[in-house]
């Protein structure tokens, strides 16, 4: 199901929607209010996310937009505005949510998941990510290498989807830290380090490969 992010700081629009596409979404990004109000008329979505302090075009205004044109789709206001009057304002022009920065990843994506049907992110039919002879199934949230089928956690899953989206790549610890835990997580963490320990557990340990000093990288 596809969804807009209307954004306007680089970092975080990057971040959203690496987090939102390892959760099966489908997700279009702009970076201003005006942009993304053209996006919004140009294609149907499920749902759009939507900072306040925007560039050219304001996000309440935006928001007075999208809720008289397309009122069926929700609106989930991400804003650093997280005065009283300013919630009141958003919910009385028809947002469904208000979300205030900082913010948590985990929290973001489930109360996303509440705005939509309830298959949404699940994908329809089988849909799979493949790095070599590593297949992940995004509805059902499982690796499987051969014969050998594992569950993951949620966090497992998306530190294995990001390496698989990268087969052949390296992938930094710290891009798989921000994208995984979120980017004010502490970055002298080890919780990467103890991800893919638990994971070579479940899949064997020459299923991710450790480049020293540099990150982690699964085989094309």
């Amino acid at each position: 199901m596809p969804i807009l992010l209307i954004e306007d700081e680089p970092r975080i629009l990057a971040f959203l929607r690496r987090g939102l596409e390892a959760q099966g979404f489908s997700v279009d990004g702009a970076a201003d209010g005006a942009d993304g109000l053209r996006r919004a008329r140009a294609r149907r979505y499920d749902l759009v996310v939507l900072d306040l302090m925007l560039p050219q075009l304001d996000g309440l205004s935006v928001l007075r937009e999208l809720c008289s044109s397309a009122p069926d789709v929700p609106v989930l206001i991400l804003s650093a505005r997280s005065d009283l009057q300013t919630k009141l304002r958003g919910f009385e022009l028809g947002a469904r949510d208000y979300v205030a920065k900082p913010f948590s990843l985990e929290e973001l994506i489930a109360r996303v998941r509440l705005q939509l049907p309830a298959s949404a992110g699940r994908g329809e039919g089988r849909a799979l990510a493949r790095a070599g002879r590593l297949e992940l199934d995004l509805a059902a949230r499982v690796a499987m290498l051969g014969e050998l089928v594992c569950d993951l956690t949620d966090r497992e899953f998306r530190l294995l989807h990001l390496l698989v989206v990268h087969a052949g790549e390296i992938v930094s610890r710290e891009r798989l830290l921000a994208d995984v835990w979120g980017y004010h997580f502490d970055p002298g963490s080890n919780v990467v380090d103890v991800c893919v320990r638990r994971l070579r557990k479940k899949l064997g340990a020459e299923s991710i490969e450790t480049v020293r000093h540099v990150g982690y990288r699964v085989a094309a």
